[in-house]
């Protein structure tokens, strides 16, 4: 089965970028733990720098940011296929964010 890690970074800090994580032991721990599970995924940039996009009628709507107000945003996203859930948050709990105070939520992929 399918799942998506969304590794929400705490906010507290400045989030380290990929060149700064490419040396971190806890990084490439993870990263050779879910070599044969994961299938895709990706290192996103803060949310200063997203774009909502809302459609309203015919109109369509920007505003620069992020969606939501909030101290945790999502900084990574994992797509992993696991046998279950139980192996899914076994791995989510190895992931830095959840390691360094941040959390990773686990979601299922609807196939």
């Amino acid at each position: 089965m399918k799942y998506v890690l969304f590794a929400c970074a705490s906010g507290r800090a400045e989030e380290p970028g990929p060149e700064d994580t490419a040396d971190d032991p806890r990084s490439t721990a993870y990263a050779r733990q879910v070599r044969d599970v994961r299938r895709g995924g990706a290192r996103l940039c803060p949310p200063s720098d997203a774009t909502t996009v809302r459609v309203r009628g015919d109109e369509v709507l920007l505003t620069d940011g992020p969606f939501v107000e909030s101290r945790e945003y999502v900084a990574d996203i994992d797509i992993v296929e696991v046998a279950d859930l139980d192996e899914a948050i076994a791995l989510a709990s190895r992931h830095p964010a959840a390691l360094g105070g941040g959390s990773v939520e686990v979601r299922p992929v609807w196939t």
